[in-house]
This record gives structure tokens, C-alpha cells and sequence, in this order.
């Protein structure tokens, strides 16, 4: 299944123990061949890079994630197969997609083509538009209306500040969020205890899913021997910002 917030994932070899980054804990650790796929992906395209790396918050990151480099349309159209499948693994019941500008408005395009073209899931979708607009059709959504259950998709979650404004939109359409799905659960502490993740789960109740997760990653580094020089710095880096989930 995707992966939630719970830090487990899975590898083709089956279940082994691995000593995950927080707290230096033993998980079992359950990736699924497509989570591995989506990992290589994101290293072929650099959308996922190691080395040291200075993020808003000021921390030093020894890896960084940008999806806005899976820049053409078989790069999107690969993407948007993975979220199709993390979408169906979360087995969550959904009636519309919801791309929250302007990350989330590729995302939910390519995602709703994967579901009817892989999964025989033909679901309505929207994003919203940062501005309303005043002329023309107007109002600030584009693509279908937001009704029922939404599953709201989006690259990841470092403030939950977009992710806020979707559930603000969200309610005042009188519709419900039913899931987020994002590509990489960080797994790591805001300025506080909670992660940005276990904040949208405490103030909207509701359900956060994954492509892959850090822990996921860690292991997957840990695996390949190209990479494994990397294994070091992020299992420090979570141990001093790392989440409980």
C-alpha cells in the first residue's frame, strides 16, 4: 500500500529490519516495487539530489526533492502513473480531484488520465486559481465542481500552507477532503513537535498518504551502493529533526 504516516515501507527482497532514523529505532521497513521505481525516477530526473543542501528553515538538508523538474510530458506522464497508484493503494474512497495551485494544478491533470488509463477510475477534477477572476466565467475554480469526498493532491508538505487554503476552499464549496497525497512524507519536526504532516492530520482530521516516506528513502540508500556514502548524513539529519509518525 502507499505509504502513511506511520514511517513503515517495504523492498522487493521482503521484510528485513533496518534501523530507521528516528531515534535509531528498528522498524520493519515495506516497499513496494513501484515505490523503488518512483525513487530511481526521481533520481534520474534530479528531482531528488543528495549532498548539502540550506532549505527555507534554515536547516542544512543532506538530500533535496523538486518535482518541478519532472519538466517534460513523459516525465509527468510517468508521475502521474505513480500517484495514480499510491492514490489507489491508500484505499480511500474519493469523488473528485483537487490540485491546489500551482503545484498540485499538473499533478491532478496527470493523475486523473493515469487512474481512467490504469485503473478504470474515471473521477472529475479541479484547481483553483490564485486569483479570483472577475470576468469571463469567473470565480476561482477551473475544471469540475468541488462535490462529495476530494482527494487533494500536492507535491509535499513543508508549512501546510497550501494545504490550509485547499481545505478553506474545500469547505466553503461544501464539499469534505476525504485524503492528501503528496510524493515525499519528510517525516521531519516543524518548529515545534509535529511534523507539517501530523498538523494537517490534527487540524482537518483527515488522512495523509505518500508515494515513498524518509524512512522508505533511508533504506533505499542503504541498498544501493552508489548512494550508501549518503546513508550517514540523513540518518543524523532525521535523528535531530525527525518526527514520531
Amino acid at each position: 500500500m502507499a505509504s502513511h504516516t506511520d514511517g513503515r515501507g517495504c523492498n522487493r527482497q521482503g521484510i528485513h529490519y533496518n534501523t530507521c532514523y528516528h531515534f535509531r529505532r528498528y522498524l520493519k521497513v515495506f516497499m513496494k516495487d513501484y515505490q523503488h521505481e518512483f525513487l530511481r525516477f526521481a533520481i534520474e530526473y534530479d528531482v531528488l539530489c543528495f549532498g548539502e543542501f540550506i532549505l527555507k528553515s534554515g536547516r542544512t538538508s543532506p538530500y533535496f526533492f523538486n518535482t518541478a523538474l519532472f519538466n517534460t510530458g513523459l516525465a509527468l506522464a510517468r508521475l502521474g502513473r505513480f500517484y495514480a497508484r499510491a492514490l489507489v493503494d491508500a484505499d480511500v474512497e474519493f469523488d473528485v480531484l483537487f490540485g491546489p495551485a500551482y503545484k498540485g494544478i499538473p499533478l491532478v491533470s496527470t493523475t486523473a488520465i493515469a487512474l481512467a488509463d490504469h485503473h478504470g477510475v474515471n473521477r472529475p477534477w479541479c484547481f483553483n486559481r490564485k486569483e479570483v477572476k472577475s470576468y469571463g466565467e469567473g470565480g476561482r475554480l477551473i475544471g469540475a465542481p468541488l462535490k462529495g469526498r476530494i482527494a487533494i493532491l500536492d507535491d509535499v508538505i513543508s508549512a501546510g500552507t497550501a494545504i490550509g487554503e485547499a481545505m478553506g476552499i474545500i469547505e466553503q464549496a461544501g464539499a469534505k477532503p476525504s485524503v492528501v497525497l503528496i510524493a515525499l512524507d519528510r517525516q521531519e519536526r516543524g518548529q515545534g513537535e509535529l511534523s507539517a504532516i501530523q498538523q494537517v492530520r490534527e487540524d482537518f482530521n483527515v488522512p495523509v498518504a505518500s508515494i515513498v516516506n524518509l524512512c522508505q528513502m533511508l533504506d533505499f540508500v542503504q541498498e544501493d551502493k552508489k548512494l550508501q556514502q549518503y546513508a550517514g548524513a540523513i540518518e543524523t539529519y532525521g535523528n535531530q529533526y525527525g518526527s514520531n509518525d
